[in-house]
């Protein structure tokens, strides 16, 4: 029995549920007693073998309901809505996280138009059920991408994102302001979090560290974009987790940073990944990608005010993690696409 009894009832909305984020976020929630309705649509965007990997361990946890249905696709949504409030005596969602997104900025470039639907519409499609159905909380997961490379850093969350670097990053911005057109227009209680290069156990196959953990392992040539120098605000998955569910609570409309607040220089993440494996890497060198910021740093202040937040895992822990996880799952994890 959960200590938390008066959250037994509650349903939390979780799109994008078997995605990296967003699988470890409902998986907290069912620990703290809440029930979880999950959307995913299981797109390709990356090797579907990660996904279906954290949704079968959600599918064998009580109080999880999974919908495959796409968030851009607002009729489907509303039925899921819909179905709910039926079985429920018409209570609506405790509250929406929003954590299915098109994500990348690279890939972006190539592809803006899939993230425009994604990011703008789907969390538009959502907005709008939430004021139709009576919903009073929604998280929308936003991301550091945001601060392009004129910001002082470390980044705070007041800081000029007018002027984003690639349409992921565009995207956000657009979804973010949506999500402040509802709370003025409509009182909907919104919490935007800013995600600071998150990784993990699973994480996803087109961030740095899987690739250089599986490319170390495997022999193969580690590419790096640029001379290597540059750092990343790297903050561990259940952290990141942690952090949006505190943001459940209601705070009006805010929008706030979740990051380490420890800056990790890529080349140092190399070489501690090349200790905890035991093996050297084949280092590859290739221009830097315009649409890439050479450094990001979280403020995490106003977390630590607002959600009493701050990251409880040091960067040697999550990357211990992170290798035990693929040498535990190297069997398949070693064929997962990571280009």
């Amino acid at each position: 029995m959960s200590a938390n009894r008066h959250q037994e009832t509650k349903t939390v909305l979780v799109t994008g549920c078997a995605g990296f984020i967003a699988a470890r976020v409902t998986e907290m929630l069912l620990q703290d007693g809440y029930r979880v309705a999950g959307i995913d649509n299981l797109n390709d965007a990356y090797d579907v073998r990660l996904k279906k990997w954290r949704l079968n361990r959600l599918k064998s946890t009580p109080g999880f309901t999974f919908y495959h249905t796409d968030i851009s696709n607002l009729e489907q949504l509303r039925g899921i809505f819909t179905a709910h409030a039926a079985g429920k005596a018409t209570a609506p969602f405790a509250a929406v996280i929003n954590l299915a997104a098109r994500a990348g900025v690279r890939q972006s470039v190539a592809n803006p138009w899939v993230y425009v639907e994604t990011n703008v519409t789907g969390t538009l499609n959502l907005l709008e059920l939430c004021r139709e159905f009576g919903v009073k909380k929604f998280v929308l997961a936003s991301t550091s991408s945001l601060y392009g490379k004129e910001n002082p850093m470390p980044y705070r969350e007041d800081a000029d994102t007018n002027r984003p670097l690639s349409p992921y990053a565009a995207s956000k911005k657009a979804a973010e302001a949506l999500c402040y057109t509802y709370h003025y227009l409509y009182g909907l209680d919104v919490t935007v979090l800013r995600y600071f290069t998150v990784y993990g156990p699973a994480g996803r196959p087109d961030m740095s560290l899987f690739r250089f953990i599986q490319w170390i392992s495997e022999g193969k040539p580690l590419i790096i974009y640029g001379d290597g120098r540059q750092s990343r605000d790297f903050t561990y998955v259940d952290d990141i987790a942690q952090g949006t569910i505190a943001a459940l609570k209601p705070l009006g409309y805010e929008i706030i940073n979740l990051g380490s607040d420890r800056p990790i220089v890529l080349m140092d993440a190399v070489q501690l990944i090349e200790k905890l494996i035991g093996q050297k890497a084949r280092l590859e060198f290739k221009p830097r990608h315009p649409a890439d910021v050479p450094a990001t740093w979280a403020d995490i202040t106003k977390a630590r005010r607002l959600l009493g937040w701050e990251p409880q895992t040091s960067f040697e822990e999550g990357l211990a993690e992170t290798c035990a996880w693929y040498r535990e799952n190297r069997d398949w994890a070693k064929e997962v696409k990571v280009d």
